[in-house]
């Protein structure tokens, strides 16, 4: 008799448990599933597939779910624990105004939000053209003709330019690099972490004094510098590359209205943080960092690039150019371990751009500006000393004995400032503030008849004419044709139309796990009471945040069955990171300055190698046996080999290959064994949840990717959040804070906040406490049935390449097409791009097998839309045999020819071997309910020849 899957049971009676609307199949669907793969219970299914010396002994100990009325009250008491002020600290963060418009239709939409990295462009139009404007931003306010489509925040991205300039620079690649002592110093922390895993030498120098003796690779300027101070760099950077050095300089990207862009001053690389163009503040995060170089360093470029090509019609389309970049091609060889960005933020960004076009973001920098003279004004006037006379928004005064009373005094009226030293307050003028904050920051300041005098505005401080900008920004018409908000709401609509996302269809992507990301999760992120919080804010106004980060980090740490967790890497790749500094620093404090080797499966993510890298590690390869498991043989040789030098080893569990490897326990004990540490790759834990604890079969660290099994949407390519979970022994070792303003962990810091993106982690917090225990470990059983039902109905039409017992795989599944590509000429990619006709997303293309596609169909996929996928596939499956019985050659086919547009398909001169029925509705259903894409197959060579990666003139479209 068929046992009914076990559901978390509802409150009440009549109210559906939050775990019954995340999970997709229901009562008799999942009875079916289970039939089709001859198990009487979903248990027994489990039973089978996950090794039984690997599962965990207790279920999880967690708090019981609570529903999302509960939820929601309780991040409302959360959120009102913190104490909203108004945030004048600065030190690259700033307030801002979303433009509702954008708020509701950009940061809280989900056909925005819910949508997966761009990969497969056709279907991608819509945020390539709006990434295509964030980059033509950067591009514009820099004066450097090559930028990227975001970076993860301003920090880390220095640390990126750093690494670019020691590549780039040929002559004096080895050098030392120079940070002048006015960059901020969360900056100057992550960099300096960086150079300490791979061995180069910073100095930090006051570069007003002229540049430091010896070969230099490259320096870093702040403008405004971290005191405020604005200046005309074109002299130091002349100096600077007389002597063979590249320049960085790190621009606020508003103050770029104003003041003379870094190409202009002559710098290769311009990077920087554009938070304050429309994206709240967050407690730090998520904020898209971006970077800009000059021409001959676009290969080099780390991170997105987007470029412009053309459809097989010759219409042009945007696409992700350069991928001979990207992590899983080159791996330990790659510029960078980034394989996300911050897309969702920089989307944000650039539509802040394109809502207020240039005389409106000039307006709002004059305004900051005007203020921030109208407070040196006043301060001076009292005698205060300030520490520049040439400043964009930031006033750093002198009191002597009195910084800390003024502070208070500010707190007091409701504005933070910033403690800049002893004696030195900071006070950072943003797009919030009025002449009431101005006037309430001289009072406390002690200024006399604060109001009157503030009234009377500001007197000098003016920009000097060699720093102020002359040059146009923004010229292309998308900057400066939408003037009301029915034009901005039909352009956001527009382009979000032309996408495919989450709340159209299913997303089957393998390694990715695109699951439902609830509303409830996501209402509470844009409250003020979380996103009007500066991460620099006294830790007693940020209780409720601190307390639901402890609370989420705990949690983690029960369902991973790890020591501590560290939630400050702010993408998978930066986990990664930040777990292999741990490994490394655990080994020097313990006499293991030798042990530098990573042992890494062939099959691994791309990211891994390149993140072992960043760490200071060699790799080694080990070979990946037939049935896609670790090549026993292989390993042991390798152990062997590198015995005295052995750091660790990062394998991904379940592997790669979709499998749970039953030698997991002892692949760690050889490691510990050779005296190295074992890293288990998170990125496919949405198949351990309730399950296994990594931390508990062998691991001594993991990467979490809460974008993926935690809920956290991926937003077009970001946000993402990397927790690094570990082992008791290395709990010291996890970062620390860029800041130094807490001293809990000595660990270096990856990011430039203590918590990274903290501003997403109450969508995580919220799904955890939602689904409790059970309904965690219930959505875990269920990937593994989604997973296992696609795989046996599609195995006799697309074999699957790697299975594990009885046949069975883990939450995803490979399906071999090199057979029939060999028969039929139709490739994998051919496959993908004809999915798009269905309205389906393709599958993981190429990966960790060329000629195959990765199946992930998450546990949130019901079995309507599960039948609809497998049923497009076994359609496709038949035009395969129609190429192989003769019917149309494969160029003729409609695989090869897809997707088809809506052009293409009423086109008079329509004259292809297959019927328009055939090329637009495959299924009857696509009659009622169809997606055209917007362009044909895009031709990416043509786009790398012809690299364009800002936005074209209208005429180009004409043309």
């Amino acid at each position: 008799m068929t046992a009914t899957p076990v559901r978390t049971p509802a409150r009440t009676t009549g109210e559906v448990a939050f775990a019954d609307r995340h999970i997709g199949p229901h009562g008799e669907a999942s009875e079916a599933m289970l039939r089709q793969l001859g198990y009487a219970s979903l248990d027994e299914l489990v039973d089978t597939a996950v090794p039984a010396d690997i599962r965990q002994e207790t279920p999880l100990e967690l708090p019981a779910a609570r529903s999302e009325a509960e939820v929601l009250a309780d991040l409302r008491a959360l959120a009102s624990k913190n104490v909203l002020k108004t945030q004048m600290i600065g030190q690259g963060f700033y307030d801002t105004f979303t433009p509702p418009v954008i708020l509701r239709n950009i940061l809280e939409d989900p056909a925005w939000y819910t949508a997966y990295t761009p990969y497969q462009p056709e279907i991608s139009q819509g945020r390539l053209e709006a990434l295509l404007n964030f980059q033509t931003l950067v591009a514009d306010l820099t004066a450097l003709p090559i930028a990227n489509a975001s970076l993860l925040d301003e920090a880390s991205a220095v640390a990126e330019a750093v690494l670019l300039m020691r590549r780039g620079n040929k002559a004096k690649g080895n050098g030392k690099t120079v940070l002048d002592s006015n960059v901020f110093p969360q900056t100057i922390a992550v960099v300096k972490g960086r150079a300490e895993a791979l061995g180069f030498e910073v100095e930090v120098a006051d570069l007003t004094r002229g540049l430091p003796e010896g070969d230099i690779s490259g320096i870093v300027l702040q403008q405004p510098g971290d005191n405020g101070r604005v200046m005309d760099h074109s002299g130091l950077i002349a100096a600077a590359k007389e002597r063979g050095a590249m320049v960085t300089v790190a621009a606020d990207i508003l103050s770029l209205t104003l003041i003379t862009a870094p190409g202009e001053q002559g710098a290769d690389i311009a990077v920087g943080n554009t938070q304050r163009l429309g994206v709240p503040l967050f407690f730090g995060g998520p904020h898209a960092a971006y970077m800009a170089v000059h021409k001959g360093l676009e290969r080099q470029l780390p991170g997105r690039l987007v470029g412009v090509s053309k459809d097989g019609a010759g219409t042009l389309a945007y696409r992700l150019a350069l991928q001979t970049r990207e992590q899983h091609i080159r791996r330990e060889k790659a510029t960078s371990n980034i394989c996300t960005a911050q897309a969702l933020l920089a989307i944000t960004a650039s539509m802040y751009a394109v809502y207020h076009g240039p005389a409106g973001l000039k307006a709002i920098a004059q305004r900051i500006h005007r203020h921030a003279r109208t407070l040196a004004t006043v301060l001076s006037g009292a005698g205060i000393e300030l520490a520049a006379d040439q400043f964009f928004d930031t006033v750093t005064a002198r009191v002597p004995g009195r910084a800390g009373a003024v502070i208070a005094a500010a707190e007091e009226a409701g504005i933070n400032l910033r403690r800049a030293g002893a004696d030195t307050v900071g006070v950072s003028v943003d797009e919030i503030t009025t002449t009431a904050h101005v006037a309430a920051v001289a009072e406390a300041f002690g200024v006399a008849d604060a109001a009157a005098a503030v009234a009377a505005g500001p007197a000098g401080y003016e920009l000097e004419a060699g720093v102020v900008r002359t040059s146009d920004y923004l010229t292309h018409p998308i900057f400066n044709t939408i003037k009301s908000e029915t034009q901005m709401l039909r352009y956001l609509r527009r382009l979000s139309d032309r996408d495919l996302a989450l709340d159209r269809t299913m997303i089957p992507l393998g390694s990715c796990t695109m699951k439902l990301n609830s509303t409830a999760e996501m209402e509470s992120i844009s409250w003020p009471e979380f996103a009007g919080i500066h991460p620099f804010a006294p830790a007693h106004q940020t209780i409720g945040w601190r307390e639901l980060i402890t609370d989420l980090e705990d949690r983690l740490s029960t369902i991973t069955g790890y020591a501590g967790v560290s939630l400050q890497p702010n993408a998978g790749s930066q986990g990664e990171y930040a777990g292999l500094l741990a490994i490394r620093q655990y080994h020097l404090a313990n006499g293991g300055e030798d042990r530098d080797v990573c042992l890494i499966p062939a099959s691994a993510h791309g990211t891994n190698a390149a993140s072992a890298v960043l760490a200071g590690m060699k790799v080694v390869v080990v070979k990946t046996a037939d049935n896609g498991t670790i090549d026993a043989a292989d390993l042991d040789a390798k152990i062997e080999a590198n015995r005295e030098k052995l750091a660790a080893i990062m394998i991904t569990y379940p592997s790669t290959h979709g499998v749970y490897d039953a030698d997991v326990r002892e692949v760690c004990e050889k490691i510990h064994a050779a005296g190295g540490q074992v890293y288990i790759d998170g990125a496919n834990m949405n198949a351990l949840v309730g399950l296994a604890q990594p931390g508990k079969f062998g691991g001594d660290v993991s990467h979490l990717n809460l974008h993926k099994t935690f809920c956290i949407p991926h937003g077009g390519g970001g946000p993402g959040v990397g927790p690094v979970a570990v082992a008791q022994h290395l709990v010291p070792f996890l970062p620390g804070d860029a800041t130094g303003a807490t001293h809990e962990r000595e660990g270096t810091p990856v990011a430039a906040t203590a918590f990274g993106s903290a501003g997403v982690l109450p969508i995580s917090w919220a799904y955890v406490a939602m689904m409790g225990g059970e309904g965690l470990t219930q959505a875990t059983k269920h990937a593994l049935l989604t997973a296992n039902y696609v795989a046996s109905r599609l195995n006799e039409h697309f074999p699957v390449l790697y299975t594990g017992n009885r046949g069975l795989v883990a939450h995803e599944c490979i399906l071999d097409l090199r057979e029939l590509t060999n028969k039929t000429g139709v490739t994998a990619e051919d496959v993908a791009k004809r999915l798009i006709d269905y309205g389906f997303h393709a599958p993981t293309l190429a990966f960790p097998v060329a000629g195959t596609l990765m199946v992930e169909p998450t546990e949130s996929e019901d079995l309507g839309e599960l039948d609809r996928f497998i049923d497009a596939m076994i359609a496709i499956r038949k035009e395969m045999d129609q190429v192989l019985a003769g019917d149309f050659t494969v160029e003729e086919s409609p695989l090869r020819n897809a997707p088809h547009t809506a052009a293409a398909v009423v086109d008079s001169a329509w004259d292809r071997r297959y019927s328009r029925e055939q090329a637009a509705f495959p299924v009857e259903s696509l009659r009622q309910d169809k997606y055209f894409p917007p362009v044909g197959r895009i031709d990416g060579a043509f786009g790398d020849r012809n690299l364009i990666c800002s936005c074209p003139s209208p005429e180009a479209f004409e043309g």
